[in-house]
């Protein structure tokens, strides 16, 4: 009977020790989009931040409140090491209008997939309302500011 105690204790503790965790992990996602850092998502999370590709099979529908941009990625791909600095600067200078996500094609692969990801890196811009744009290769800092400010934010 004192085992069984023992046991019972046990899950109940590690059940609470994983619902506290995964409220943290929320709340540092938003710490980490307002302080301009780029957040990595696996499917879970694309499917509650983007884009809930397994409902959704005939219309895009972003579930984003502002504007975004996916990086499909690697972590040996030479071209993704070379964007990365650029995008985090994104995140940095754009913390307040846009949000900047990574997907690890190789942890992700049926995510990558369901995108037809062929070729990394590959970069969705997805405005607040309209369909995603998509980029192939690495941007120079000067097109990813133009892309930003004109497809994202309709700047002029």
């Amino acid at each position: 009977m004192k085992k069984l105690r023992s046991f019972i204790f046990l899950l109940i503790t590690l059940s609470l020790i994983s619902c506290s965790m995964s409220a943290k992990t929320e709340k540092n996602e938003n710490k980490e989009a307002a302080k301009g850092e780029v957040i990595v998502l696996d499917k879970a999370n694309f499917i509650t931040k983007v884009f809930d590709y397994e409902n959704n099979h005939d219309e895009w529908v972003y579930e984003g409140s502002k504007p975004c941009i996916v990086d499909f990625y690697a972590d040996w791909c030479g071209p993704c090491k070379k964007i990365s600095p650029l995008l985090r600067d994104m995140a940095i200078l754009y913390k307040n209008d846009i949000i900047v996500y990574k997907v690890n094609v190789d942890k992700e692969g049926e995510l990558a997939s369901a995108f037809g990801i062929e070729s990394i890196p590959t970069l969705l811009f997805i405005p607040k309302d309209g369909i995603p744009q998509v980029s192939q290769g690495v941007l120079p800092r000067e097109e990813l500011v133009k892309q930003i400010d004109r497809y994202l934010l309709g700047k002029k």
